[in-house]
């Protein structure tokens, strides 16, 4: 079955514009929903809106947008209101600009939507847009209006068509000072991050997203399964093991079992570093003991 496209316009660069279609890139139709229902009739329930400070079920004519100014005081904003200022779309979606890919900020990305062209009229123009693209390894910065919201969209090549990327906005970021100014700079030594750098040449891999296991879904697909084949599930959770304190005996820990030329070396340095007393000391103890 065919996806419905999310939308449908053009997109326009200077004089050059194309037809094209939007769709989504991501979806949640595989994902385990629950509805509630009645436990006593299994029937399902059914939402109602009620007055916060009467109890009273509020009907469908009595409901309206309002605006909190202060606690419990609230301006009401009508639908003509709102349609008033939304912004109508032209459906286009103007290019203003190319950036650097890595100038980009990961946390302004938001919603992501893959753009193909509409039929073969404008296949020609669709390709040049991407194709030049391509060859300066830039990404285009357009406007969109989306449910009637102008959105800033990222647009870069992917494949045969195009990846379009809705932005955030700055003020819908939160500033990072703010959680990271109380963090201390510990003094650590050279030994445990050369221990923990070996921890990580031993799990360098490429990005592969099919490893990727969502294991609470799996677990609810499981129990809705037993469930409904009648078959005892459990509820207790299993206890997990405590943390390991000790930052060194457990970066230590996490060496058992994958020995490499690195962590010779690293026992190398730390046997050359020794001082020549101890080591005299040592070979000492040893032949008094044998």
């Amino acid at each position: 079955m065919a996806v419905r496209a999310y939308w449908k316009g053009s997109l326009k660069l200077s004089l050059v514009s194309c037809p094209v279609l939007l769709y989504p890139a991501t979806t949640a139709t595989d994902k385990t929903r629950f509805h509630m229902i009645n436990r006593e009739t299994g029937n399902r329930l059914k939402q109602q809106m009620i007055d916060a400070e009467t109890g009273d079920v509020v009907e469908g004519e009595q409901k309206a947008r309002g605006y909190e100014l202060k606690k419990g005081e609230y301006v009401e904003i009508d639908k003509d209101e709102l349609d008033a200022v939304q912004i109508e779309s032209n459906h286009t979606i103007d290019i203003d600009s190319f950036v650097p890919k890595d100038e980009i900020d990961k946390r302004y990305l938001n919603h992501p939507y893959y753009i193909a062209p509409d039929g073969k009229a404008g296949i020609d123009a669709f390709a040049v847009i991407r194709d030049a693209m391509k060859q300066q390894d830039r990404v285009a910065l357009a406007r969109i209006v989306l449910t009637n919201r102008e959105h800033v969209i990222a647009i870069e090549p992917l494949g045969k068509g195009l990846l379009g990327t809705t932005l955030r906005y700055p003020y819908e970021l939160r500033d990072e000072s703010g959680y990271f100014d109380d963090i201390r700079n510990p003094k650590i030594s050279k030994d445990m991050v050369e221990l923990a750098s070996h921890i990580l040449d031993t799990k360098a891999a490429h990005f592969d997203p099919s490893k990727f296991k969502d294991e609470y879904e799996n677990a609810l697909k499981t129990l809705v399964k037993r469930k409904a084949a009648g078959k005892p599930v459990k509820t207790a959770r299993e206890e997990k093991p405590g943390n390991v304190v000790n930052l060194m005996d457990a970066l230590k820990q996490s060496l058992k079992g994958s020995p490499s030329k690195r962590s010779s070396r690293i026992s190398a340095r730390r046997a050359a570093h020794r001082p020549a007393g101890k080591a005299h000391r040592s070979s000492a103890r040893a032949r008094k003991a044998s």
